[in-house]
C-alpha cells in the first residue's frame, strides 16, 4: 500500500510499475509488462490461441524499451503462468532475469534507482507549476504539458499513473479528458494492453456539470475538483489517483496468484502427491531418506524448513508432512512469499479490517486465521522483509494473529511448513534473514535433493508424467526412444521436477498417435546429445569463469618463469606473497619464492 508520506520504493527488490510493449519469445500476442525488479518481471497478454507462448519453466528473450530510455534484451525463465478466459483470454507471466545483453542489467538498475511514480499535469500556468513542484517535494516525478500532442507523447512513456488536468478552457480541457479516454481505449483494443494500466485523470478545470457527469459516467476521469482549488486538494487527489492506480494492480495480481494456487490444487492428476511418496520420483536413495524424515516428523507438532533448489518438489513434500499428520483432515493453506510486496502479504497472512486502507471494502480473515487446526505452507520464505519476519515470528512462537488496522488478537493453532531456494544459514549470514526466525525454522530442516542428484528419479518421472499428460490433453504418446531417454539423463536439470514435467508435456502435446517419441520431440538444446546436454545445462558461474581465467594466467606466468613466484608476480604486476596464496588455492604449487 502506498503512503501519502513517501513514494519512494525500499531496495532493488521490490517491485516498480512499468507500463511497456515487451517483445517476447516465444511469441506472445499483445504482451505488456506490469512490474519489473533487479531479478524479473510481471508480464501481461491476449494470446490467440491456449497454447502460445512459453510455458513454466522454459527459457524466454525478452526485448523492451524502458521509457525515455535504452532498450533493454534479457534472457529470462518463466517461474509461473496463469491463463484465465473471464473477459477475454488473458495470459499473466512471472519471469526471472538469467542473463542481460549488453549494459541492460546497468540501465535496468538505472532506471530502478531513479524510479518514481509520474504524474503528467496539462494547462497549469508557471505560477502553479511551480507550487505543485513545492507541494509534492520530489514525491512524484510531475511533467508538465502545455498541449494535447505533449500529452500523448508522455502518455507514450508507459510510467504514467496520473493526469492532472487544469485551466481556464472548458471546451479544451474537456476535449483533452476525452482525448486521454480514447487514446487509453485504442490502445486496450488495438495494441492490447490491460484497461488497468490507463492513467487515473483528475480534472481540476473548468466545465459545464453535465459535461463532467458524462466524463464520469464514461470512465474518464477519477475526480473532479474545482478550477480554483487550493494546491493542498490537488495534492490530496493526486496521491489518492496514484495510490488507486497501484493497489488496482497490485490487487490483480493478487488474485491471479490466488486464482492459480486453486487452479493448480484441483489439478492433482499432475502432482507428484497423486502417486503417493512411494511412487515416481521418491524411489532413489536420496529422495528414499528424505521421505524416511518426513515420516518421522509428520506426527509432531514442529515447524519443519524445507530447503531446496526451485522445483524440486517442497511443495508436494509438505503436503505429505500435513497428509501424514494428525491435522491432515484439517485445513493445508499454501501461500508464496515472493509472489506478493510486503503490504499485500501482511494483509493476506495476517488479515485486515475494513476501512484498513484503500479498498479494504470488508473484513479478510487471513490465511493463518482460514488454517487454524492445520497447516500453512510458506514457500520462498527468504523473500520477507524483516518487519514481516517478526510477525510471523511472533504467531510461530505465541499463536497470536492481529490484522491489519485491528487492535484485537486472535489465538490460532497452525503448523509452520517453510521452504527456501536458498540456505537460511547463509542468508542470516548476509544480514538478509532475522536470525530468530532462523532459529525458530530451524527445529527442523529438510534439504531436498536437486533432480541431477537424483537421476534414479528422472525416467519413472518422465514415463509418470507421459501417462498422467495422455490423460490430461487426450494424447496416446508411448513414451520415449533410448535415444531420448539417454538424452533426458544426460539433462542437468536446473529446473528440476517442474522443468522435467514442462518438457514432458511439450513432447507430449507434439507427438503423433501411438508415437514412441524421439529427441526430435525434445527441446533443441536437451536433444543436442548427452556430451553436450550435459555441458550446456550447467554452464559455469561467473565465479568459476573467472577462476579459470585466474588459473590459465598464473599457470602460464610461473611456468614461464621457471615456478619463481618472484618473477611471475612482477610480469603480473601483483604481490608476490598474494601471488603464492592464490597459485595455492587454484592448486598451482610454485617451485620457488626466489
Amino acid at each position: 500500500m502506498l503512503r501519502d508520506a513517501s513514494f519512494s520504493m525500499r531496495g532493488a527488490a521490490e517491485r516498480k510499475s512499468l507500463f511497456v510493449p515487451v517483445r517476447c519469445e516465444p511469441a506472445m500476442n499483445a504482451c505488456w509488462s506490469v512490474n519489473v525488479t533487479e531479478q524479473g518481471m510481471g508480464l501481461v497478454a491476449r494470446p490467440t490461441r491456449s497454447a502460445e507462448g512459453p510455458v513454466e519453466g522454459e527459457s524466454v528473450e525478452l526485448d523492451f524499451v524502458l521509457p525515455a530510455g535504452p532498450r533493454v534484451r534479457v534472457h529470462a525463465v518463466v517461474r509461473w503462468r496463469h491463463d484465465t478466459d473471464s473477459g477475454g483470454a488473458m495470459t499473466s507471466l512471472g519471469v526471472r532475469f538469467d542473463r542481460f545483453e549488453g549494459t541492460g542489467l546497468v540501465d535496468l538498475r538505472r532506471f530502478l534507482a531513479a524510479h518514481r511514480l509520474r504524474v503528467v499535469v496539462a494547462g497549469a500556468p508557471r505560477g502553479l507549476q511551480r507550487a505543485l513542484e513545492l507541494a509534492f517535494h520530489h514525491e512524484l516525478e510531475l511533467l508538465f504539458a502545455d498541449d494535447p500532442v505533449e500529452v500523448e507523447r508522455l502518455l507514450g512513456r508507459g510510467d504514467v499513473a496520473t493526469v492532472l488536468l487544469t485551466g481556464e478552457d472548458d471546451y479544451e480541457s474537456v476535449a483533452l479528458a476525452h482525448l486521454i479516454e480514447a487514446a487509453s481505449r485504442a490502445a486496450t483494443e488495438a495494441l492490447g494492453r490491460p484497461a488497468e494500466l490507463k492513467p487515473r485523470v483528475v480534472f481540476a478545470a473548468k466545465a459545464a456539470p453535465d459535461l463532467l457527469v458524462e466524463l464520469f459516467n464514461s470512465g474518464g476521469i477519477e475526480q473532479a475538483l474545482p478550477p480554483d482549488a487550493p494546491v493542498a486538494q490537488l495534492r490530496s487527489a493526486v496521491l489518492a489517483a496514484c495510490r488507486a492506480h497501484e493497489e488496482q494492480l497490485q490487487q490483480q495480481r493478487m488474485s491471479v496468484e490466488l486464482e492459480r494456487l486453486l487452479r493448480d490444487q484441483a489439478r492433482p492428476v499432475l502432482s507428484l502427491a497423486a502417486a503417493g511418496v512411494e511412487g515416481p520420483g521418491f524411489t532413489s536413495a536420496p529422495m528414499r531418506g528424505v521421505i524416511a524424515t518426513v515420516r518421522q516428523v509428520a506426527a509432531y507438532k514442529v515447524t519443519v524448513l524445507l530447503q531446496g533448489e526451485t522445483g524440486t518438489g517442497k511443495e508436494v513434500l509438505s503436503e505429505r508432512v500435513h497428509g501424514l499428520s494428525p491435522r491432515a483432515r484439517a485445513p493445508f493453506v499454501v501461500q508464496d512469499c515472493g509472489a506478493l510486496p510486503e503490504t499485500l502479504l501482511d494483509s493476506e497472512l495476517f488479515g485486515h479490517v475494513k476501512g484498513a486502507f484503500t479498498g479494504a471494502v470488508s473484513d479478510h480473515p487471513g490465511l493463518f486465521v482460514l488454517a487454524d487446526g492445520g497447516t500453512i505452507f510458506l514457500d520462498e520464505i527468504e523473500n520477507t522483509t524483516p518487519n514481516l519476519q517478526a510477525k510471523l515470528l511472533r504467531v510461530i512462537e505465541t499463536g497470536d494473529v492481529r490484522a491489519v488496522g485491528g487492535t484485537s488478537i486472535r489465538r490460532v493453532d497452525v503448523r509452520v511448513i517453510a521452504a527456501s531456494n536458498r540456505r537460511l544459514a547463509d542468508e542470516v549470514a548476509a544480514g538478509r534473514f532475522r536470525a530468530d526466525l532462523y532459529y525458530r525454522l530451524n527445529t527442523f530442516v529438510v534439504d531436498v535433493p536437486p533432480l541431477r542428484d537424483r537421476r534414479d528419479d528422472v525416467l519413472p518421472l518422465a514415463r509418470s508424467f507421459v501417462d498422467v499428460l495422455n490423460a490430461t490433453h487426450g494424447k496416446s504418446a508411448r513414451g520415449f526412444t533410448p535415444e531420448a531417454e539417454a538424452a533426458l539423463m544426460a539433462w542437468a536439470w536446473p529446473g528440476n521436477v517442474r522443468e522435467l514435467r514442462n518438457v514432458v508435456e511439450r513432447a507430449v502435446l507434439l507427438s503423433a498417435p501411438v508415437e514412441v517419441m524421439g529427441p526430435q520431440r525434445l527441446p533443441p538444446a536437451l536433444a543436442a546429445g548427452p556430451a553436450s546436454t550435459a555441458a550446456a545445462a550447467v554452464p559455469a558461474s561467473l565465479r568459476e569463469q573467472l577462476a579459470a581465467v585466474e588459473r590459465q594466467l598464473i599457470g602460464d606466468a610461473l611456468s614461464k618463469h621457471g615456478g619463481v613466484v618472484r618473477r611471475a608476480a612482477a610480469e603480473l604486476q601483483i604481490d608476490a606473497v598474494t601471488l603464492a596464496r592464490r597459485a595455492r588455492k587454484l592448486g598451482l604449487e610454485p617451485s620457488s619464492s626466489a
